[in-house]
């Protein structure tokens, strides 16, 4: 099933899907996510750009919503503060090479060195997140909180940018500037489907 057919279909890890939890959902997005890799690696053409900007699009509001709503809830756990920086600081990173590959685009030159190191990148962060974040949200909260954490998260993504945006890392900055460059992204995104 190819990248334009899976975005009319309502599946885990999208916004209008709601998952058990908050933490069910994330696994849902990071397996999503490593399916998108696969395929931006194996895939060429229009098919390649497809599952590109697809990627960028769901790691771009899967971020967006793990820093309203998930490194909040962590940081109020007792050792949660660190565990919160360490993930900021990767999620930074990969923001701000995810936005470089994103402005060459997945036919430029160096593109697939770079696509190796962010797929790692985000690779390890998930791998960090499911190890150090979700037990912590897991033992702290009660299922109730997290099925309502869930449910913040898509209304999150609901209106989260589809493109990286490497400094807009903190809930305030997400909540204030996040519906304004959502716009903006969500013309681009419209332009670039009508052309093509």
């Amino acid at each position: 099933m190819g990248v334009a057919e899976r975005r009319d279909q309502p599946h885990s890890g999208y916004p209008g899907h709601m998952a058990d939890d908050v933490i069910t959902l994330l696994h849902r997005q990071h397996a999503q996510i490593r399916s998108l890799f696969a395929q931006v690696e194996t895939t060429t053409g229009d098919e390649r750009e497809d599952a590109w900007h697809e990627l960028v699009r769901l790691l771009s509001i899967h971020e967006t919503a793990e820093e309203e709503i998930v490194h909040p809830a962590v940081k109020r756990v007792d050792g949660g503060e660190p565990v919160v920086e360490a993930r900021v600081a990767e999620e930074h990173r990969a923001k701000e090479l995810l936005s470089t590959m994103d402005r060459i685009g997945p036919d430029a030159e160096g593109f697939d060195t770079l696509l190796v190191q962010l797929r790692d990148d985000v690779l390890a962060h998930a791998d960090h997140e499911e190890q150090s974040e979700f037990p912590l949200l897991r033992e702290v909260y009660d299922q109730e909180r997290l099925e309502r954490m869930a449910k913040a998260v898509e209304a999150a993504e609901a209106i989260a940018p589809t493109r990286p945006h490497p400094g807009v890392e903190s809930p305030v900055a997400n909540l204030a500037l996040g519906p304004v460059v959502a716009v903006v992204d969500k013309a681009r995104d419209a332009i670039r489907k009508v052309l093509g």
